[in-house]
């Protein structure tokens, strides 16, 4: 009577009336001789919604069967029930005036029954706001004191809890608000519990209150959804029981499938329950949230696009946390799947990115974990988490994530860029595609110069840079600003002291100037020459550093040793040779790989003018023949270098491997130089004036025939028209002299042909300065046969015709 009248009054002296609400009901059970709640609490689970309450015949014999019960005999005593102490106390009789007067209490009971009992809480719903709050927080504290019991927990309040819960569903938002604050630290706390059936049976009660909870639409601004669910996803973060984490999957993919049409703020406490369902340590519960995940975001995409626009966040990051599985590779990879078919429904759903907010497309997509304040119009929101989540897993530690992290980011941009403005463009670019490229390229060995390696890997890198290029070939138009950063980065891999780098680099290059060609124009030609000229130089500051690190190392002579005493008694200098040794290998190696990067280059230089020649002016070929004018200059040097051929030999000898061909080098650098000067000299006579293309063809070769006659000790004459020449002996030449003349004469061969080839004016002007070195190879007695014979065919096509005349 009191609870009922005077409800409103009560405030903290609920929690007494509440104890003995929940005494009375326990000594009902106890006479009708029903199994007690502890009875099913230590089992596994039983589903409340199963109990069946039994009948209430044979009243008599249930509550003679009752006294059989030690809990019944103890509340007969007057006392506790203790099942620890139940074997010590089995000999202590209960007295018959003590069984009348249970017997009597009993009787009292059924005067008041359960229908006045279950009155009270149904008489809730007319409990001021301020009471049915402090009625909501006793109730609580007591059910928590039933379910808390070391030897006799019990759930009468808990049911209760459901049961008050929705008759008060209707109250106002305010309201609500309190009761459910209150509410949620219950289930959070409860859930928490040590005691597996507990936990469990408050989960499933929260989810029987959830399920009535989502019958109802939610109001638009209403975030009451998101409020209710929240305990679900604070539980499966903080309990250590998989039991319970995995009833937690379950119950919230139960309400997703059967209520989805209602959800609207809760799918944020839904998608944090499956992101920490992603990231647990049984497989079982990753794989029965995938499973849920697949088929939200397969069949029921419009309902997470319709609602807030953090929404569609938390699903992305949802799925990215199931590409960190442990468990199971196919989970991960699905994930990414997912992620494009993402792309793929926010495409067919028409979320274009407009220019109309360009403040808002200003912010990094890096911003993208759901706390700025956006619009639910800005379009732009629902494809920044999705390009941003991409762009992390790109750096993740596993290979097969990282390349296909990068494929689904690029086909996304590729496949549905043509939504996206040119504002938003420039946005990804910024915050998403060139960070990829930030790291130094690392080599196909997993090899960095940088210390901060990121996780990158080459392959994915590889995998990137072709991606990137085929990316912006086709939104060419709209991103054309980009142009000299895109060639940058394209170029950086040329930059690499590994050929495979420099080789991939040259290619992509190739693929951007070829897909870009026609829509070029001259200063954008420029831009890209000018990048590709900037990495060809790096290349050979990098070469210098390598010829000067072989240049300060000591290598000793072959017959040189110290003696056993020596070392014995300095064994530094075992150790400085071993070091000089080490670093003669790692020098020789590095000399090898950049003299094949150089050639690399060289061709790719030449295949550069021989597709695009028609596009070139005179101040594009001025680029291109200074890149080869610096290769071939830099590879002379190296060759005329003859103490560092020298230790070349040595090192190679005793280190048993094979010397840098660094003439092969320089030949191979001089003929592709020559070549592309001669094929401009025929290609584009005009243009050839301009540049004086001759008078540069003249200087090369001059040079090379000097170095030739060098090479094979004969001098130059230096006046040609001396009467009486110093007559010299002509010594043997050495070994070394000997192969190097040899290597060097396939270069002078491709020079007499390239004279033997002028037209007869042009060999006539340049005449006076070929003549003295043509006269020098006559008297020269080391040239081969091959040099020979190309010497009298250069006199007798070119030369005989201008006497006779």
């Amino acid at each position: 009577s009191i609870a009922i009248e005077d409800g409103d009054y009560l405030q903290e002296a609920w929690e007494h009336v509440l104890t003995c609400l929940s005494r009375f009901e326990h000594l009902h059970l106890l006479g009708e001789g029903a199994p007690t709640d502890a009875s099913f609490l230590t089992v596994p689970l039983v589903d409340s919604e199963e109990k069946t309450q039994k009948s209430s015949t044979n009243t008599a014999s249930k509550r003679t069967n009752a006294l059989q019960n030690p809990a019944v005999m103890a509340a007969v005593r007057g006392g506790s029930y203790d099942s620890t102490t139940a074997k010590n106390n089995a000999s202590a009789l209960v007295t018959p005036d003590q069984i009348n007067n249970f017997i009597s209490n009993i009787n009292l009971l059924d005067q008041i029954g359960i229908f006045e009992l279950n009155h009270i809480f149904a008489h809730s719903q007319r409990l001021n706001s301020n009471a049915i709050v402090t009625f909501v927080e006793a109730l609580c504290k007591v059910a928590i004191t039933e379910l808390q019991s070391p030897t006799d927990p019990r759930i009468f309040c808990l049911t209760k809890i459901v049961e008050i819960a929705h008759y008060n569903m209707n109250r106002i938002r305010l309201v609500w608000s309190r009761i459910w604050k209150v509410l949620s630290d219950f289930f959070v706390s409860v859930g928490s519990s040590e005691n597996l059936s507990v936990a469990i049976f408050v989960m499933d009660s929260l989810r029987q209150l959830a399920m009535k909870f989502l019958e109802r639409e939610e109001l638009a601004n209403y975030n009451f959804q998101n409020e209710f669910l929240r305990p679900f996803a604070v539980v499966m973060q903080k309990s250590n029981a998989s039991e319970v984490r995995e009833l937690v999957v379950r119950c919230v993919s139960q309400m997703v499938l059967s209520r989805v049409n209602n959800i609207k703020s809760g799918w944020k406490s839904v998608f944090t329950v499956f992101t920490a369902a992603a990231a647990d340590d049984r497989k079982s519960i990753v794989l029965l949230a995938f499973e849920t995940m697949e088929k939200i975001v397969r069949d029921y995409f419009p309902y997470i696009t319709e609602t807030e626009t953090t929404t569609f966040t938390d699903c992305v990051k949802c799925l990215i946390t199931f590409t960190s599985s442990k468990f199971s590779s196919d989970a991960s990879l699905n994930a990414i799947a997912f992620l494009r078919f993402c792309a793929v429904k926010l495409a067919e759903e028409g979320f274009v990115c407009h220019d109309k907010d360009t403040d808002h497309q200003s912010n990094n997509l890096d911003s993208s974990e759901g706390n700025a304040i956006v619009h639910k119009d800005d379009h732009v929101y629902f494809w920044v988490p999705l390009l941003a989540g991409l762009a992390r897993l790109t750096t993740d530690t596993r290979p097969t994530i990282r390349k296909g992290a990068v494929e689904v980011l690029f086909d996304i941009l590729k496949d549905h860029g043509e939504l996206f403005s040119q504002s938003f463009w420039t946005n990804i670019f910024g915050s998403v595609i060139y960070p990829l490229f930030n790291s130094e390229i690392c080599t196909p060995n997993g090899q960095s110069d940088s210390t901060e390696d990121g996780s990158w890997n080459f392959e994915t890198k590889t995998v990137a840079v072709k991606c990137l290029v085929d990316l912006y070939v086709t939104f060419f138009d709209v991103m054309r600003p980009e142009l000299t950063r895109v060639t940058s980065v394209v170029t950086s891999f040329i930059r690499s002291a590994y050929r495979q780098s420099a080789s991939i680099g040259m290619s992509v290059f190739q693929r951007l100037t070829e897909g870009l060609a026609s829509k070029l124009s001259k200063d954008e030609w420029k831009e890209i020459l000018l990048c590709f000229k900037e990495s060809a130089a790096h290349t050979l500051v990098v070469f210098d550093k390598i010829v000067k690190m072989m240049q300060n190392i000591e290598i000793p002579e072959r017959n040189e040793s110290y003696s056993e005493a020596e070392k014995y008694s300095d064994p530094d200098i075992e150790d400085e040779e071993e070091a000089n040794m080490e670093t003669s290998s790692y020098a020789i190696v590095k000399m090898k790989n950049h003299m094949s990067l150089q050639l690399l280059i060289v061709q790719g230089i030449v295949k550069l003018y021989e597709t695009h020649r028609r596009s070139f002016c005179a101040e594009h070929m001025g680029i291109i023949l200074e890149m080869l004018s610096a290769i071939t200059s830099h590879a002379s040097e190296v060759s005329s270098e003859s103490a560092l051929h020298i230790k070349f030999h040595k090192a190679c000898s005793l280190l048993e491997i094979s010397e840098p061909a660094v003439i092969h080098f320089e030949n191979e650098s001089y003929q592709s130089y020559l070549k592309l000067l001669q094929a401009l000299l025929h290609d584009n006579p005009s243009l050839s004036r301009e540049m004086n293309i001759e008078s540069q063809i003249m200087l090369v070769s001059v040079k090379i025939l000097r170095k030739y006659l060098n090479c094979a000790g004969q001098e130059p004459s230096k006046d040609a028209s001396c009467k009486d020449p110093v007559v010299h002996w002509a010594l043997p030449l050495s070994a070394a002299k000997k192969e190097e003349l040899s290597a060097r004469t396939p270069l002078v061969l491709h020079v007499m042909r390239l004279l033997g080839g002028l037209e007869r004016e042009c060999f006539r002007r340049n005449l006076p300065l070929l003549f003295p070195l043509l006269a020098n190879l006559v008297r020269c007695e080391h040239s081969s046969r091959e040099v020979q014979v190309a010497l009298y065919d250069v006199f007798q096509s070119s030369i005989g015709p201008i006497i006779s005349v």
